[in-house]
């Protein structure tokens, strides 16, 4: 399913109100903004722009409960700039040149300036949130949310460190895996979320209710993703092929495979997840070389051979329907039900 062709409506609606954020500042940083412009696909080029998944489950919890989404505008485009900024600095730190078929920030304009254009939208991400008194929301609430939105950006960056350092980690067990992607992944889809519902309601059992609804289906994306990530071809991810497995990323495939695998396969891949230090061209000297191609080539034979594959998908699938079964529970009519649903849906879809 095609999230833009399903909430075309929103999708403009969450994007203007970015452009606006955006808009209000000009003069001799101008240049800037065009550079958060181009990589949050507001450019006006043709390309991918991301789904916008984040931004408009906001807006349709806020909407399920009070009929209307867009008195929750600014709340969306504070997630979806809060988002990116953790992404131009992911593509820092992992060294990615690309992203949704595009080149990436710092492989346009250098590290320093992509490091000060993340910074720059989160700075903004916070001051979209200041909008919302201007619409009539009560300081108190709106103080709410920031504390949500902050101590979910603490998470984020948690969950980073985790993804990081595991990269470096002989072993990594299934659980440590779910507490990195919980704090990376699902506290911002689950943030997301709870946001519409701050903003729609005072009952905390419901927000609450529509937090966790979030955060298992932001468990399913990033399983979903890691299959993406090991196993799709670059056409197919819009990311180098097999990047997680050139990075050495502690995905569930991986993880699940040293626990399950025979232990001649486990053996080998702690070998080939072994440290290999760069030397030229890297943008930290103690960053990992990336795999050899060859090594690749092995590690996606043991992974297709120990099940590692489709025991991820199973996963992803096992949290997509916690995800419906918790739509299932939210104090809503069946319309409003069915919209959520198609997002989830969008996300994995068998």
């Amino acid at each position: 399913m095609d999230i833009r062709g399903e909430f075309t409506d929103l999708l403009v609606d969450i994007e203007a109100e970015m452009r606006s954020v955006l808009e209000e500042r000009d003069g001799h940083s101008r240049p800037l903004y065009e550079m958060l412009a181009y990589h949050l696909g507001l450019d006006n080029t043709e390309g991918p722009r991301g789904k916008r998944m984040r931004p408009l489950l906001g807006l349709l919890a806020y909407q399920s409960l009070t009929g209307s989404y867009r008195g929750a505008l600014p709340g969306a485009a504070a997630v979806e700039l809060g988002h990116n900024f953790s992404l131009v600095h992911d593509d820092i730190e992992d060294a990615d040149r690309e992203r949704r078929h595009r080149p990436t920030l710092w492989a346009i304009w250098g590290v320093p300036l992509a490091i000060n254009a993340g910074d720059a939208l989160f700075a903004l991400s916070r001051l979209a949130l200041y909008r919302l008194l201007a619409d009539g929301f009560s300081e108190r609430r709106v103080l709410a949310l920031m504390r949500v939105y902050d101590e979910t950006c603490l998470a984020l960056c948690e969950g980073q460190f985790l993804d990081i350092t595991f990269e470096r980690e002989p072993n990594v067990s299934v659980g440590g895996y779910l507490e990195m992607i919980g704090k990376k992944t699902a506290a911002l889809v689950g943030a997301s979320v709870q946001a519409g519902a701050i903003l729609a309601t005072d009952e905390p059992a419901v927000i609450e209710a529509y937090r966790r609804f979030g955060y298992d289906l932001g468990i399913a994306f990033q399983m979903a993703d890691d299959v993406k990530g090991s196993f799709w071809t670059a056409a197919e991810s819009g990311k180098p092929e097999a990047g997680d497995i050139r990075k050495r990323k502690k995905t569930l495939p991986l993880v699940w495979a040293l626990e399950h695998a025979s232990k001649t396969d486990a053996d080998r891949l702690r070998q080939l997840y072994g440290p290999m230090r760069a030397t030229d061209g890297a943008l930290d000297p103690q960053v990992e070389a990336p795999m050899a191609a060859g090594d690749v080539e092995e590690v996606l034979a043991i992974l297709e051979r120990c099940g590692a594959r489709e025991h991820a998908l199973g996963e992803a699938r096992r949290y997509r329907d916690r995800a419906l079964a918790a739509i299932g529970e939210l104090p809503i009519g069946e319309e409003r039900r069915a919209e959520l649903r198609q997002v989830v849906e969008s996300v994995i879809a068998a």
